[in-house]
This record gives structure tokens, C-alpha cells and sequence, in this order.
């Protein structure tokens, strides 16, 4: 399974301030190998996301927390302790001649004119940003077309030009998928990122900014929370936090659809909002979530680091500064954020967090247990579906498919269409020998976010069942990635690190080196490193590769796809005994982490007793 990151965390648009010490210490955790527990500070409880909504880090406005302390260190000793912390009226920003004061109809003269005019302007500039751009004008699908499935056919299209076309000819096919996706979206989901219907309703339609915010981010009806805000800010173009909130709500838009043509909305909707408020929290915070969601990881880490300077108790700018230490490869620094995040605003965006923290360092008992107390406080579908989901993956990392299974059952019942909880089912069905299944829910999840981890994993699946046709499938997937890269960096995303591990395995071994080069240039994380390791291997510059297998291994994070590289890489290089030992351990620990990849550790371990 790819790497665990926070786009499918539940959103909200609330960071009021400073939250009440709320929730439950983690159970201790052993600090290292024979090594005594220590107290821990993790506190689970319930928040409000970015399934990975794109995490963004906003909890929920309604947070409970509930459990007992059971580890050494335990902050709230034994016992269960509950409360709930409501968040209502959410104050209405607004910078300096934002729309509050109402002209009287008989100013007249030159100030009237003034004024009159840069209303004019402000509302031309709002429409900017609120309505399609150029090249949006594409005929849709006819009334009741999804737009995942325009979507999904504008990059089948494309990938069908890509394989016949390669050279200079992706850029454009690139281009005209970017203008084609976000014109489906706008005939299918009824002008979405546009005028919604009966714009032309006066002010008095218009709802406030402030009561907008939680409805928009915190689980309902997004598509109408963005029209909502698109008709408020005609009414009132200078109102900063509606502006921030409408930022937010097209980044969540970009999670949900898998759509990356919104991110550049989303960055005119932050630039208006600090134009207007400079230095703004909330639209601070919003940039930060939205370089993260790029995978500008420095810029992610600059952002939250400015907004927290305003308000300390930023839940986003708390998240998404974690989010940036770990995907930077600055762990111990993020483990220390993640230690402030907890003290300053407990709740479900910074517990997960904070469970992976743990895991990469090889904590999985702490992760765990963090994790189940999250989930034990979960109060509403998103969070359960959020929290069950990531203790899946982590059950299905360890090789404990049922268990998996089980976690993602749980999170299907809370919210039957979350897409992560159908991934993880899928691959943990795949491992558990119902091929048929997998392929099923795979090609669920594809259709409706055609996202490079599933679509890798249903083309290697294809490969695996072999049948008639299976082969023609799997290369469409394998093609489809390189559809989405393309995308993605049209909408300002960096998507080396995807093209670096599919390439390597299914394209072209040469640009998966480029790929992963450029990525390693930007971040030393592990999965970078073993992206770059194995991109070398691929090229045949196995020694060369060999040194960053082992750095991606070293942190103690248990993976079995980095065992499984290493153990290659090893062979490769004539290290028979270590390639034995890194192909086991990743065999034992989760023999389906991929039906080829676990056939072709077998078989190399195979050769390697036959060759002893």
C-alpha cells in the first residue's frame, strides 16, 4: 500500500483559538528495543477532514473525547473522562471596508461615483475567481453525467493519445486534459468553481461568511457550501474569511474529486483573502494545506510557520506543519510538532498524525493504541471512517488482513463511498486471496478518482489474474498515471514522486530516474529515498542504489515493499545473505504487500537457496 498521508482527514473551517486540555495521554511507548516505557502524550479523541478531506488538519466543531488512561505517564491518570467542546457563531471577518457599511441612496457626487466604481471592480474581480476560467466552455455530458465519470473519460482519452504520442506531444494532450477535466466538472456537477443558479439573487440570499464555514468544510453538501460562498462574495467581494473559507473548500474539492484543475482557484481565493487582510490566520493556514496538497513541502512548512505566528492555536497550521516536517524527511522534528499539536489543539487531525509519526520511527504498538482511542471518541460518520481507514492500513502494513479488513468494514458502514476505506479493502482482499473482489472494488475506486496508487495497484492485479484482455487493461492503468501526472502539474502539483515509483515498475526506467532524482533534490524522506533506490536498481546501478535502500529502511518504519527493494537491490550486488534476510522479513511480515512483488521475492529466494 502506498505511503499513509493525511489527504482524507475530515475538514472544518474552525480555528477559533486556544482549546480547553482536552483528552487522553497515549499509552506509554517503548522508546526503543529492551528499552523502558516512557509517557506519551498523544490524545485521542474525535476531531472534524481532507480525506486527506486534503488534510488540511481542521477538526470537527463538535470534539468528544472520551477513555480511560491506561499507560505510565497517563496526563488524566485512570478513569473516563469526556467532553464535549461546541464552536457556534463563528465570528465573521472582515478587512477594512469589507462590505459592512450600507450607502445611503442619497450620497451623490464624486464619492458615490469613487465608490460605486470599485464595488464594480471587486465584484469583477470576485467573478475571476468564482466563475470557469478560459477554456471551460467544453460540451459536457448530457443532465445526470457524474462528473467522475467525465473525469475518468477525459483520461482515458488521453491516455489512449499519450501511448501513441509520447515526446512532445504529452504537454499538449496535458494541457487539453487539464481544460477537459475542468470543464466535466463544470457540466456534470452544475457549474461547479462557477455561478451557481439564480445568481443574480440580491444581497439578502446571500448567506453569511461565518455561518457558511462549518456547513461548507465539516461534512455537508459541498458543491451547494461552494455556491453558497461564490454568491456571498458577489454580494460582499472584500470579506476576508469568506474568501479563506472559499480557498479551503476548493482544496477539499480537489481531494474529492480528484481534481487538481481546482488548486489554482484555490490559490486566487488565498491571494484575495490576504490582499484584503494581509497576514491573515485562516488564509495563511489555507496556503500551508494547499502547498502540502502540491507537495511543496517548504512551502507547506513556510506557511503554517506564519500562521501560527498569528494564532498558535491553529489546528491547520498545526497539521500541516507536521505533514511538512514528515515529508521532508525531518522526523525528529516532527515529532516534537506533533508533541505541541497534541498539547495545543487535541483532537483527530493531530492524533493520526501523530500514530504515523510513531510508525515511521517504528512505534506500531503506540500508533496503534493512539489510534483506537481516536476512533473509541469518534463522534460523526467522517471521523470514524477517517480513523478506521488508517487502522486498516496500519493492520494490512503489518500483514493482518483480516484485521485489516475488519477496519475498513468499519469505516464503509460509517461512510459506504470513502474511497480509502475501498482501496484498503481491495488490497487487503487481494491479500487474502479474493482476486475477483479486489479487482471489483479497485475498479470502484478508479472510476470515481482515477489517482496513481489505484490505478497501479488494479493494473498489477489485471497482470496477476492473467485472463484474456488483462494485459491491454493493466497497460491503460499504467497509462492513466502518466494522464494524471500531467494534470496534477497543471494544477500546480509536483507528482514526481508517483511518476518515479509507477515508471520504475511499468514505463520507463530512465524517466522514473529523473523523476526520483528531482524528488530527492526537494526532500530526504523515506519513501524518497526508496523511490531513488529504486529507480537506480532499475537502471541497473544497483551499488549506486544501494545506500539510500538502506536509509529508507533505517528509521524502523516497517514496510515490506522497502524490505522487498532492499532485498533486490541487495542481490543484485552480490549481498546473497543480506538479500535472504530483507526478503524473508519482508515475506513475513506481509506476504501480500503485492501479488508481483511478493511473487518475485519468492522466486528470488528461491534462486538464492538453489544457488547456496
Amino acid at each position: 500500500m502506498p505511503p499513509r498521508t493525511n489527504d482524507h482527514a475530515p475538514e472544518s473551517g474552525r480555528d477559533t483559538g486556544p482549546a480547553e486540555p482536552a483528552g487522553l495521554s497515549a499509552p506509554s511507548a517503548s522508546t526503543g528495543a529492551g528499552a523502558p516505557p516512557g509517557p506519551m502524550n498523544a490524545r485521542p479523541g474525535t476531531g472534524d477532514r481532507t480525506g486527506a478531506r486534503t488534510d488540511t488538519g481542521s477538526g470537527p466543531t463538535t470534539r468528544t473525547r472520551a477513555g480511560a488512561g491506561t499507560g505510565t505517564g497517563s496526563r488524566t491518570g485512570a478513569g473516563t473522562r469526556a467532553r464535549a467542546e461546541t464552536r457556534a457563531g463563528v465570528k465573521t471577518e472582515t478587512g477594512a471596508g469589507a462590505g459592512t457599511k450600507t450607502e445611503t441612496e442619497t450620497e451623490t457626487g464624486t464619492r458615490a461615483r469613487a465608490r460605486t466604481r470599485a464595488r464594480a471592480r471587486a465584484r469583477a474581480r470576485a467573478e475571476a475567481i468564482v466563475r470557469p476560467g478560459p477554456g471551460a466552455e467544453v460540451t459536457g455530458p448530457g443532465p445526470g453525467a457524474s462528473p467522475s465519470g467525465v473525469r475518468t473519460a477525459s483520461l482515458r482519452r488521453f491516455a489512449a493519445t499519450a501511448r501513441h504520442s509520447r515526446g512532445a506531444h504529452l504537454t499538449v494532450c496535458g494541457a487539453l486534459l487539464a481544460v477537459a477535466m475542468t470543464a466535466g466538472a463544470v457540466a456534470g456537477g452544475g457549474d461547479r468553481g462557477g455561478s451557481p443558479a439564480g445568481a443574480g439573487a440580491g444581497t439578502d440570499a446571500a448567506p453569511a461568511a461565518g455561518a457558511l464555514a462549518a456547513g461548507v468544510l465539516a461534512g455537508g453538501d459541498l458543491d451547494a457550501g461552494i455556491r453558497a460562498l461564490q454568491s456571498h462574495l458577489r454580494a460582499q467581494p472584500r470579506d476576508v474569511r469568506a474568501w479563506a473559507n472559499l480557498g479551503l473548500a476548493y482544496v477539499e474539492q480537489a481531494r474529492t474529486d480528484g481534481d487538481p484543475s481546482r488548486y489554482p482557484q484555490a490559490e486566487r481565493a488565498f491571494d484575495r483573502s490576504l490582499a484584503l487582510g494581509s497576514g491573515n490566520e485562516q488564509a495563511l493556514a489555507g496556503r500551508a494545506a494547499l502547498a502540502a496538497a502540491r507537495h511543496d513541502f517548504p512551502g507547506a512548512l513556510k506557511y503554517a510557520d506564519r500562521a501560527l505566528e498569528q494564532n498558535p492555536y491553529s489546528e491547520r497550521a498545526l497539521s500541516s506543519r507536521i505533514d511538512a516536517l514528515v515529508e521532508l524527511g525531518r522526523y525528529d522534528e516532527a515529532a516534537e510538532a506533533a508533541d505541541t499539536a497534541d498539547d495545543r489543539r487535541p483532537g483527530v487531525p493531530v492524533f493520526t498524525r501523530y500514530a504515523y509519526v510513531r510508525e515511521l520511527r517504528g512505534d506500531v504498538r503506540t500508533a496503534r493504541e493512539v489510534l483506537e482511542r481516536a476512533l473509541d471518541g469518534a463522534s460523526g460518520p467522517a471521523d470514524m471512517a477517517y480513523v478506521a481507514t488508517a487502522l486498516g492500513q496500519l493492520a494490512w502494513n503489518q500483514g493482518d488482513h483480516e484485521t485489516a479488513l475488519t477496519h475498513f468494514a468499519r469505516a464503509l458502514a460509517a461512510d459506504e463511498e470513502y474511497l480509502p476505506a475501498l482501496e484498503g479493502r481491495a488490497r487487503a482482499q487481494a491479500a487474502s486471496g479474493d482476486l475477483a473482489g479486489a479487482i471489483g472494488t479497485l475498479e470502484q475506486v478508479v472510476v470515481r478518482s482515477p489517482l496513481p496508487g489505484p490505478l497501479v495497484a488494479l493494473g498489477e492485479l489485471y497482470e496477476a489474474r492473467g485472463a484474456d484482455g488483462d494485459r491491454t487493461k493493466a497497460a491503460d492503468q499504467y497509462a492513466l498515471v502518466d494522464a494524471h501526472a500531467a494534470l496534477a502539474r497543471a494544477g500546480g502539483v509536483n507528482a514526481d514522486l508517483d511518476t518515479a515509483l509507477a515508471a520504475a515498475d511499468h514505463g520507463d526506467p530512465e524517466a522514473a530516474l529523473r523523476a526520483a532524482r528531482a524528488e530527492w533534490d526537494r526532500r530526504h524522506s523515506v519513501h524518497t529515498a526508496d523511490a531513488l533506490a529504486w529507480a537506480l536498481h532499475r537502471n541497473g546501478r544497483s551499488e549506486e542504489a544501494l545506500p539510500h535502500a538502506r536509509r529508507a529502511t533505517a528509521t524502523g518504519y516497517r514496510s515490506a515493499v522497502f524490505l522487498h527493494h532492499r532485498g533486490m537491490i541487495e542481490r543484485a550486488t552480490g549481498r546473497d545473505g543480506d538479500a535472504r534476510r530483507s526478503l524473508t522479513a519482508a515475506l513475513e511480515l506481509n506476504p501480500g504487500f503485492s501479488l508481483l512483488g511478493a511473487r518475485e521475492a519468492r522466486a528470488a529466494l528461491e534462486d538464492l537457496e538453489a544457488a547456496r
